[in-house]
C-alpha cells in the first residue's frame, strides 16, 4: 500500500479500550502521520497509542473535555510534526475501513471548493440492541452536497485554518457548527458512495439513548442559537420541533385536563397518531416501527436537553459533557 506523506489523521478518544486499538490499527499504514489525543483515561490507552506509533498528546486535565478541543489539539500537533494537505479526523470507537482515504482524497484533490469529504459510517452490532439500530440508520444520509458531516471526515487543512478549526466551548454538535462556517466562506461540504467507517456504539440500554438524544437537544439549542438567525436556519426546525412535542403539548395536556377534566387527557393520543404517520412513512416494517417510535419518543430528552441549554445560559454557566458510555 503506497501512504500519500500529505494524509494524516487525528484519533480522539477517552477509555475506548480494545475499540480504540483497533482503530488505531486501521489507521496506522494507511495515514502517513497519526496522532492519538487522549482525554485522562484510565484503561492504559496512552500507552498502547504509544506502543504503536502514534503521536500522543494527553489534554490537560485543568480545563474541560471537548471533542472539539481534542480534535484541534490533534490538528496541532499533526501540523507541528508534518506538512500535510488533508487530515482524517476519527473517534477511538470507530474502524476505517480499507479504500476510504484513497478514494476522499483523490476527490478532494479535484474538487477545490469542497473542505470536508465523509462517507458511510456504519454501526459494527446494529443487531445488538435496537439503539444500535437507530444509530445506523441515522448515519445513513443522502450522497452528495450536505449541509454538515459527523465526527469521521477527511477534511482539507487549509478550510479548517480558515476558519479557525472546531469551537472548542461546544460538548455536542461542533461538526455542524464547523461546517456552517466553512459553508459561510463559500466551501462544500460532500458525502461520498463510499464505506468509510465502522462504529461501536455499545448502546444497549434505554438509558444510554436518552442520555445521547438529550445530547441532541442540548446541540440543536445551542447550533440554533449560534447560527438560527442566519440563511440556513441553522437546527431552528429541530428546536422548534422539540420544545413542542416534548414540552408544550404535554404541558398544555395537563393543563387542559386540570381546566377542563379527564377527558382531556384524549389528546395524548396524538402521539401514536404520530408514531402511526412516521411508521407508514417509513414502510410499516419493524425498522420502521422502531424508527417512528424513537423518533417521537425523543422529542421529550431532546426537550429537555433545549431547556436545559438555556436555563444554564440564563444562569451565565456552560454545561457539562452529556456522556452516554
Amino acid at each position: 500500500m503506497t501512504v500519500d506523506p500529505r494524509i494524516g489523521a487525528v484519533v480522539i478518544g477517552r477509555n475506548e479500550g480494545a475499540r480504540l486499538l483497533r482503530c488505531l490499527d486501521s489507521v496506522l499504514g494507511r495515514a502517513a502521520h497519526v496522532v492519538y489525543v487522549d482525554s485522562g483515561s484510565s484503561d492504559g490507552s496512552v500507552d498502547a497509542a504509544r506502543a504503536r506509533g502514534a503521536t500522543v498528546v494527553e489534554l490537560d486535565l485543568d480545563r474541560p473535555f471537548t471533542a472539539a478541543r481534542a480534535r484541534n489539539a490533534g490538528l496541532e500537533a499533526l501540523l507541528a510534526g508534518a506538512d500535510v494537505d488533508h487530515v482524517q479526523f476519527i473517534d477511538g470507537d470507530c474502524e476505517l475501513r480499507a479504500g476510504w482515504l484513497e478514494t476522499a482524497h483523490a476527490f478532494l484533490k479535484k474538487a477545490d471548493d469542497v473542505a470536508v469529504a465523509f462517507g458511510r459510517r456504519r454501526e459494527r452490532f446494529p443487531e445488538a440492541s435496537v439503539y444500535n439500530r437507530l444509530c445506523d440508520w441515522e448515519w445513513d444520509t443522502p450522497i452528495g452536497e450536505s449541509n454538515a458531516c459527523g465526527g469521521d471526515a477527511l477534511m482539507r487543512v487549509r478550510a479548517l485554518q480558515e476558519v479557525g478549526g472546531f469551537n472548542p466551548r461546544l460538548i455536542a454538535g461542533e461538526e455542524p457548527d464547523l461546517c456552517v462556517r466553512l459553508r459561510g466562506r463559500g466551501w462544500r461540504i460532500w458525502r461520498l458512495d463510499h464505506e468509510m467507517t465502522l462504529h461501536d456504539a455499545d448502546m444497549t440500554r434505554f438509558g444510554q439513548w436518552w442520555k445521547r438524544t438529550r445530547r441532541a437537544g442540548h446541540a440543536f439549542a445551542e447550533g440554533a442559537a449560534m447560527h438560527g438567525a442566519g440563511p440556513s436556519g441553522h437546527w431552528r426546525r429541530e428546536t422548534r420541533k422539540a420544545v413542542i412535542w416534548g414540552a408544550i403539548l404535554p404541558l398544555a395536556i395537563v393543563i387542559a385536563a386540570l381546566a377542563l377534566g379527564p377527558a382531556a387527557f384524549l389528546a395524548v393520543l396524538i402521539y401514536p397518531a404520530q408514531i402511526l404517520r412516521l411508521a407508514i412513512r417509513e414502510g410499516l416494517d419493524r425498522g420502521a416501527w422502531e424508527r417512528a417510535l424513537f423518533l417521537v419518543l425523543g422529542k421529550f430528552p431532546e426537550a429537555y436537553g433545549v431547556l436545559g441549554y438555556w436555563r444554564d445560559r440564563l444562569m451565565g454557566r456552560r454545561g457539562g459533557l452529556i456522556e452516554y458510555k
